[in-house]
């Protein structure tokens, strides 16, 4: 099983990984706001993502990990 780990203090909240995700389980914490001031994005459901890494690609900051 595939694991996404996130950088969360240093995520913009961009959204470009919610837009790629093949399974559409990355979305933006609509109730958690990092020290930037930007809601950062997170994993819906783990269990089914199936580590592709498109997350990871197209992240323009560099803070999406995806462990397999």
């Amino acid at each position: 099983m595939a694991k996404v780990i996130f950088d969360k203090e240093r995520c913009k909240g961009c959204g470009l990984c919610e837009t790629v995700c093949p399974k559409k389980i990355i979305a933006l914490e609509k109730e958690e706001i990092n020290q930037k001031g930007y809601h950062p994005a997170g994993v819906t459901d783990e269990s089914a993502c199936i580590g592709c890494g498109s997350c990871a690609i197209m992240c323009p900051d560099t803070v999406i990990k995806v462990e397999r």
